[in-house]
């Protein structure tokens, strides 16, 4: 058996040493730079990497707006089942107004603004997000 290699020593460097400073540059510091094509030029061209920006882009905005529409359908969907379940609550009267009507009328259509709403302000998001991506240099 060998025994193990033993550290190298270190030297301590005189003091006038560690005051010396090399600068190393390229030789190439004058070669001409392969131009760089943005992916908005990609996109203007119509070519297969655009196309993939695009799908992607375009994939989602679909699951967003396949999401918000899925909440909203349960919601609207779910009154109904909610007011069979539960027929104690047909006969509640609001204001001189039957619950289910008073849900329809009052309740809907502020869920629907509310849910158009949130829509547009995460497509915007997502066309920003989107826009950094493709303007990334």
């Amino acid at each position: 058996m060998s025994p193990e290699p033993r550290p190298a020593r270190r030297v301590p460097l005189a003091r006038h040493d560690t005051a010396r400073r090399v600068t190393v540059t390229s030789p190439r510091t004058a070669a001409a730079r392969r131009p760089r094509y943005p992916a908005t030029r990609e996109i203007d061209e119509q070519t297969h990497l655009g196309e993939v920006y695009m799908r992607s882009l375009l994939r989602t905005q679909f699951r967003l707006a396949l999401f918000v529409c899925t909440v909203l359908a349960c919601v609207v969907g779910g009154l109904p089942l909610l007011f069979l379940a539960i027929p104690e609550l047909r006969e509640v009267d609001l204001l001189g107004i039957p619950l289910p009507w008073a849900v329809l009328a009052g309740l809907i259509y502020p869920a629907f603004v509310v849910g158009a709403w949130l829509y547009v302000r995460q497509a915007e998001r997502n066309e920003r997000h989107f826009a950094d991506l493709v303007e990334r240099p």
